[in-house]
C-alpha cells in the first residue's frame, strides 16, 4: 500500500469536537463546542420554512447568491463604513472554516511563513500546513493576553506572507484595541504582509470594549482579507454560511479556489439568511445585551464557587484556571470532568503553542437554565475530581 500524506501525518482529530463526543457519552452539560442551545431568530426560521416550497433547491451562483451578496455588502458597509462591491469583493463560503482555508490558499505559496497569535483557534495551524506554509507563533500573554510589539516585529522580520488575526479572539475572548491593531497594521505595511482576519464574533463584544474592523484602519483595505460567518451572529452554526471580503484582485483568486473546494454554499440557506442580513440595529443591540447577561450569569457563578477564570472582552468563551488540581494533562482533566462532574470543557493546551496546561475552555452560549445546571454541577468539582 502506498504511504499516506506526510503533510497531514501530524494531524489529530479536533479536540473540540472530540470533547463534544465525550460530553455526549457521559450525559455532560456540553460547554466545550461553541454552539447555542437556543433557536435562531424566528424571522429567519419562518423564511426557511417558506423556502421548502419555493425554487431554491439547485446551485446558486458559485460565489454566492446575488441577493445574499447584496444584503451582506449593505450590512458590512453599515458597520465598517467601507463600501463593498457585492459582485467584485465578496465570496460566500461553506462557513468561515472554508473562508479561512480559501484565503490562505489564495495568498500563500509552499514555504511561505504565516504569523499566528497564540492562543489560537485550532484550525489556523492546520490551514497553514495544508497550504504548505510554515506558522510563526507570537504569544498573547495571559491574563491580559497582550502581545509584545518587539516580539511581533521579530516575527515580521522573517518576511511572512500573512498574519492571521482573530478578533474578538477564540479562545481567550480578547478584543484588540485600536492602538494594538495600529501596531499590527504598521508592521503589515512596513513588511508588505497580508492580514487575514477572522471576525466571526464581531457583534459579541462587552462594554466598554469596541470591535474595530481591521480593514477600516488607514491603508489596510487592500491588504486585508476579511473572513467571517453568520454562525454566531444568528445562532445558525449548522448552516455553514461564511464569506470572504477582499479587494477584487484577491477575490478573483478566492473565487477560483472556492469553486474547486466546495462549488458553493447551500442555496436554500443563503435565501433564508438574507432575512437576518437585513435586520436593523436593534437586533445587534439585543444580541449584545443577551450575551452580556449570559456572561454575567456564568462569571458570577464561577466567582461564587471561587473558581479562578479569565474575563472575556468579547466572544463567548472563558478560560478556567485548574492549577489547584495538579493535573499534568489538561486533556485528562477534561475527560474526567465530563465523566465525574458532568460538564464538558476543552483542554486549553489545544489552543496554545506554548507549554500551557493550566486552562480549560468553557463557553456560555447557552440558555440560562443550562448555565445554571452546569454551575450546579461544578459546585461539586472539588469533591468529585480525583486529586493529582
Amino acid at each position: 500500500m502506498p504511504t499516506l500524506s506526510t503533510r497531514t501525518e501530524c494531524f489529530t482529530d479536533s479536540v473540540i469536537r472530540r470533547m463534544t463526543r465525550i460530553s455526549n457519552q457521559y450525559g455532560a452539560v456540553n460547554l466545550s463546542q461553541g454552539f447555542p442551545d437556543f433557536d435562531p431568530p424566528k424571522e429567519i426560521l419562518h423564511r426557511f420554512a417558506e423556502i421548502a416550497r419555493e425554487d431554491f433547491h439547485q446551485y446558486s451562483i458559485t460565489w454566492g447568491a446575488q441577493n445574499f451578496r447584496e444584503a451582506l455588502a449593505k450590512k458590512q458597509e453599515h458597520f465598517t463604513g467601507l463600501k463593498t462591491d457585492p459582485n467584485g469583493e465578496i465570496v460566500v463560503t461553506c462557513g468561515s472554516t472554508e473562508a479561512m482555508m480559501a484565503a490562505m490558499m489564495s495568498v500563500t505559496n509552499p514555504g511561505d511563513k504565516v504569523i499566528i497569535f497564540s492562543p489560537f483557534y485550532e484550525n489556523y495551524g492546520a490551514d497553514t500546513i495544508l497550504s504548505g506554509a510554515e506558522p510563526i507563533y507570537v504569544p498573547l500573554n495571559p491574563p491580559e493576553f497582550s502581545f509584545d510589539p518587539d516580539v511581533l516585529e521579530a516575527a515580521f522580520r522573517q518576511k511572512p506572507k500573512a498574519l492571521i488575526l482573530c478578533n474578538p479572539s477564540n479562545p481567550c475572548g480578547k478584543v484588540f484595541t485600536y492602538d494594538e491593531l495600529k501596531i499590527i497594521a504598521d508592521l503589515a505595511e512596513k513588511y508588505d504582509t497580508f492580514v487575514i482576519t477572522d471576525e466571526v464574533y464581531e457583534h459579541i463584544v462587552y462594554a466598554p470594549n469596541k470591535h474595530v474592523y481591521f480593514a477600516s484602519l488607514p491603508n489596510m483595505r487592500e491588504r486585508t482579507i476579511s473572513c467571517s460567518s453568520l454562525s454566531k451572529t444568528y445562532s445558525i452554526t449548522g448552516w455553514r454560511l461564511g464569506y470572504v471580503i477582499a479587494s477584487p484582485e484577491v477575490i478573483d483568486r478566492v473565487k477560483k479556489v472556492h469553486d474547486f473546494l466546495t462549488v458553493g454554499a447551500a442555496a436554500p440557506l443563503q435565501e433564508a439568511a438574507v432575512t437576518g442580513l437585513n435586520f436593523g440595529d436593534g437586533y445587534y443591540a439585543d444580541l449584545q445585551a443577551k450575551y452580556t447577561e449570559k456572561r454575567s450569569l456564568f462569571l458570577k457563578g464561577l466567582d461564587d464557587l471561587k473558581i479562578s477564570h479569565t474575563e472575556p472582552q468579547g466572544a463567548y468563551y472563558v478560560l478556567l484556571d485548574i492549577s489547584e488540581f495538579g493535573y499534568e494533562s489538561d486533556l485528562e482533566f477534561c475527560e474526567l470532568l465530563a465523566e465525574k462532574v458532568g460538564v464538558g470543557a476543552v483542554p486549553g493546551s489545544s489552543f496554545f503553542k506554548e507549554p500551557e496546561n493550566r486552562y480549560i475552555r468553557m463557553h456560555f452560549a447557552k440558555k440560562s437554565e443550562t448555565l445554571n445546571e452546569a454551575l450546579n454541577r461544578l459546585a461539586d468539582m472539588r469533591k468529585k475530581m480525583p486529586k493529582r
